[in-house]
């Protein structure tokens, strides 16, 4: 049995903690008890997180534990409890690994864990963790890095996406899947899969402008003209264009881009496709096009990107 600890504090996040439900479901899905969790702190008082949840906890103790996942919280983005530091400095010399979620990665930096390594967190405080912790290299649009035994994360539902791979790496990738379906996840992130949804950026106002862009989603191997998508909105061509950009604040052929190109940044992931099947399925139409859009956009080409994502899950 693998045992897990997340360390809390006064005015945690709670949303940390729903990547306890998957060590849960992982259990259920099992039929046996694979992973024991417990929710450590300072004092083992009952804490109050900075959503007003109130969460009950065991003190810090000699207990060893396999796993430690750090929550995160602006309470201690500043400076955490020199006991929290000392427990998990403590704790890297016995456990198999150790996490953090959100902005939790500012403790283990607190703590001298992340000196000289690759590490995330929520892409809103990446700035300040790699201005005030120059050691670290700070992998901004990133959901999860694994540095070793080392595991760190982007923001709170990225936390799922961790112990989902953690799930992966103890018992196979049959139960990770299993898992996911049952939290009814549309699809598991990979790694090195980026903080941004391209989709999500653009918050178009009208149920017109929403149909074309979910369109085009299922429709990104074709060539998707200004007029094809002006026939699905019911507009004239220049009414289209003149709507979307109202909308989006951005042209159609920038958003197809974004969307070609997260979409194919997902399947170089995921490992499954040749670069030549990923640009025809993405409507790029050959590798020299994806190529040439991948550098603009991520400033790698589609190779790099692959061969990181192969590393994130061989490590």
């Amino acid at each position: 049995m693998i045992t897990v600890a997340f360390v809390v504090f006064e005015g945690f996040q709670s949303m940390a903690l729903a990547a306890m439900s998957v060590f849960e479901y992982a259990n259920f899905s099992a039929a046996e008890t694979l992973y024991d969790v417990r929710v450590l702190s300072e004092g083992g008082h009952t804490l109050r997180a900075s959503g007003g949840l109130s969460v009950g906890t065991e003190a810090f103790d000699e207990r060893v534990f396999d796993t430690v996942i750090v929550a995160g919280g602006d309470s201690i983005l500043e400076q955490a409890p020199d006991t929290v530091l000392d427990y998990l400095r403590a704790s890297t010399r016995t456990a198999r690994r150790t996490a953090s979620i959100c902005s939790g990665a500012f403790v283990m930096a607190q703590a001298g864990l992340l000196d000289g390594r690759r590490a995330t967190t929520h892409w809103a405080y990446a700035r300040q963790l790699q201005e005030r912790f120059a050691s670290i290299k700070v992998e901004a649009d990133r959901i999860y890095v694994i540095d070793g035994p080392i595991w760190t994360s982007a923001g709170m539902t990225a936390g799922i996406d961790l112990a989902l791979a953690m799930v992966e790496k103890d018992h196979g990738a049959e139960l990770a899947r299993s898992v996911a379906q049952k939290l009814v996840m549309y699809h598991r992130r990979a790694g090195g899969q980026s903080q941004h949804s391209a989709l999500l950026a653009l918050e178009p106002k009208s149920d017109r402008i929403q149909t074309v862009l979910g369109y085009a989603r299922e429709h990104l191997a074709q060539a998707l003209s200004v007029e094809q998508l002006a026939q699905v909105a019911s507009l004239s061509p220049r009414q289209f264009s003149r709507a979307f950009r109202a909308e989006t604040g951005q042209s159609p052929a920038r958003t197809i881009e974004n969307l070609r190109l997260e979409t194919a940044r997902q399947m170089l992931e995921r490992g499954r496709l040749t670069l030549d099947q990923i640009a025809l399925e993405t409507g790029f139409g050959d590798r020299r096009r994806m190529r040439e859009a991948f550098l603009r956009a991520f400033g790698q080409p589609p190779q790099v990107i692959r061969r990181n994502a192969r590393h994130e899950a061989s490590a």
